[in-house]
Parts: structure tokens; sequence; C-alpha cells
């Protein structure tokens, strides 16, 4: 039987916010924290050795301009607002990044339509945006081929890695590493302490989750019913040999049923071309190949209605994209689409990345970030991309909860 860790009175605190998380929405959200309230102490407990090690260090580095989102949404405010603020704190701190802007290119006649939605979202957005024909798509790159294509010129690469690293120095937070999570006692009137596997006990007055993949398991340990699971989906990748064919950022125009972009191009800030990513259901949270299998991880994620409901709903798209997985030839068929001079040579395989994509028990993807509470607790149950592009703002809203909350205590 396990021992219950317990939060006592008279218990003298670690912390005043304990975040969970060391990703990019976490140490935001601990450097938001003392920036807003100076003197408010908050440790960070992330399980691995270093800041950043899954979807802020998996991504393909893009910082996004917003004109994907929904008027009003918080993806579409939170993008829109925190690109500019990332390249001013890159800018800042000396961190690699670069303004490229990027192409949107619709290859058949049915994306036109989707094409021209896409510019009126950009201008209700806020974002300008350049219409092109066909023979405009050379001026920015001569090697890829459509109908037609916009221009944003808001997009950038960006090291988030690097990112994530200065916000865990300029919080001047305690970031606990190897400090993985195993059981959390949280009491309405008195706080929360939290057990690590390495046998550690943190108390603190508030709960932040930012746990990502895991963040839906420990808000159900923290005794909340999040309402959704994380369904992991891994995106898989492969480097250009020949990155001298993509200038800058190519995407193709996306379905808007679903809140992935679809196969793309980006140069990124070290100069290589990543092509990607699809996506497929993972076998385990940190699913980052097939031969990752946890059968508990993928029991939960199978036991969940609402991953019946999305299959049923969605079938044809998953079976494209894990006939894309499996085979590089069809993979090569979906690249060539934007750019017809890539052959099966030019692809080589690369690190692949996992979102943690919320669904709901209808099936329905949960196509906004989520952020609730509970007692004591502060929960960000959906931050895939653009989160890290949106880290900033995202931050500052999670810190203004839980300050709200340690108001309360």
């Amino acid at each position: 039987m396990q021992e219950v860790v317990q939060v006592r009175p008279g218990i003298v605190y670690d912390c005043d916010v304990l975040v969970i998380g060391g990703g990019i929405v976490g140490l935001s959200t601990a450097y938001a924290i003392t920036r807003a309230a100076p003197g408010t102490r908050v440790t960070v407990l992330e399980k691995e050795p270093g800041p950043a090690r899954h979807q802020t260090g998996r991504n393909s580095g893009v910082i996004h301009s917003g004109i994907y989102y929904r008027p009003g949404s918080l993806k579409a405010r939170y993008a829109v607002r925190g690109a500019a603020e990332m390249v001013k704190f890159c800018a800042e701190y000396g961190i690699a990044h670069a303004v490229t802007g990027k192409l949107i290119v619709a290859t058949e006649r049915e994306e036109l339509p989707r094409l021209h939605a896409l510019v009126q979202r950009g201008r209700e957005n806020g974002i300008p945006v350049r219409e092109l024909g066909a023979t405009q798509i050379a001026e920015y790159e001569p090697e890829v081929r459509g109908l037609a294509a916009i221009h944003v010129g808001t997009t950038g690469v960006c090291d988030f890695v690097g990112v994530a690293r200065q916000l865990a120095e300029a919080s001047g937070a305690e970031i606990r590493y190897g400090a993985q999570v195993e059981h959390v006692d949280r009491r309405a009137e008195l706080g929360v302490a939290v057990r690590t596997t390495r046998g550690d006990v943190v108390r603190g007055r508030v709960l932040v989750n930012c746990a990502g993949l895991y963040c839906d398991e420990v808000a159900r340990m923290t005794g909340d019913e999040p309402e959704v699971r994380i369904v992991p989906f891994r995106g898989e990748y492969y480097s250009l040999a020949r990155p001298e064919l993509v200038r800058g950022l190519v995407y193709p125009v996306p379905d808007p049923a679903f809140p992935f972009l679809g196969v793309h191009l980006t140069r990124g800030i070290d100069g290589d071309v990543h092509i990607g990513p699809n996506a497929v259901p993972a076998l385990a949270r940190e699913g980052y190949s097939w031969g990752v299998v946890r059968p508990r991880e993928a029991g939960g994620t199978v036991a969940w209605p609402g991953v019946w409901r999305m299959a049923r709903r969605h079938w044809r798209y998953g079976a494209g994209e894990l006939r894309r997985s499996v085979s590089k030839a069809a993979f090569g068929v979906a690249v060539r689409r934007l750019l017809p001079a890539v052959t099966a040579d030019d692809l080589v395989p690369a690190a692949a990345g996992v979102r943690a994509q919320a669904v709901l028990r209808d099936g329905t993807l949960v196509d906004d970030f989520l952020i609730r509470e509970g007692p004591r607790a502060v929960h960000v149950l959906n931050a895939p991309s653009p989160a890290a592009t949106a880290s900033l703002p995202i931050g500052r809203e999670v810190a203004r909860r839980a300050l709200a909350v340690l108001g309360e205590a």
C-alpha cells in the first residue's frame, strides 16, 4: 500500500506556487508569476534532466503568425500577440531567431476557396497577407509550384529550447530537474503536497499543471476531472538532403476540420530544412517511434470513448496519415505536390515529435487552448501548437489565474 502524502496544519511551505512541467509553457508561467508578483516563491518540477525535452524541443521551431485560428479564440489572440513578443524576447536575450515569412500554397483547385478564406481570416486577426498568383510564387520560392499562394510576412523561426532555458534562468524560480511526480495530495483549505519518484515531498499553496502530454493524468492525480483525455499524435519528419531547394517556409492549405497543418517545409534557424510532420496515433505518450509501446498508456487512450468516435469520424484522413508514416514513397508524393524536384534520396529521416491533443468524450478534438481551475489548482489541458509561439501570453494568463487562487488562499 502506498504511503499517503498529506498537507498538515502548521506546515512550512516550500513555495507559494508549485508548477509541474518544465516545458516552455510551464517556464513561461513561472517567469510571468515572478514578474507580476515579485517575491512570490515558485518551484518548477520537471521529470527530465533539462528543460523542453518534449513538445517544446521536438517541433519545427516556427513562430506562427496566427493566421489559421478562429478570430477571437485564445489561439488567434495569443499567437498574434505571442509572435511579436517572441521576436522581441529573442532579440533582447540574443536567442537565435529570424522573421522569414512563409507561403501557404494551393496545389489543387478545390483548395482555392480555403486559401481565400485564410486571407479573410488573416485580415480579421490583424495579420498582413499578400495574395500571389502561380507565377508570383517563384519570387519567394523558385522550386515551389502551385495554382495560387498567400505570403504571410510575420512568420519566423527561433530556438524554442533556448527560449525555455532563458525563461528558467530569468524567472528566479527554483527548477528541480529529474523530479517526476508520483502522487499529489491537494487539500482545499491548506494547499498541495507533491511526492516525486525520488521520494522528495514538495509543498505549495497552489498547484499549476503544465504537464503537457501528461496534463490530464496530473489533473486526475490532483482530484480534478479534466473531462478530456490527451491523445498523443506522433509527427514524423524528414530532413531535406538538398536544403538549397527551399528558401524559407512553405505550407499546404490546411483542412479546417483538423488541427494539423499538413506536411510542410521549414528552413530552421540552423539552415537545415525539415519536412513534415504527418499526424499518426502514438502507442505511448512519448512514443517517438512505432517501436515505443507502453501498454498502460495505450490502453488508457483506447478506453476513452472519444477516441473511437474520433476514429469513426476521421478514418479517411487517418488512413492517409498512416500510409505516409509507413511508406516513404507516399510521404514523398505529399511533398512533391509542393516541391516537385524532391526525390526519395532527398528525404533523410529526422527526429519525431508527439503532439498532446485533448479529445472530448464525444470525439471532438479540442481546437483552442484549454485552461481550467480547481481548488488550489490551475490546469493547462490543451496547449499544442502554436503554444510555443504563444507561450508568453499563455504564461501570463496562467499566472494571473494562479495568483488569483493564491490571493484567495
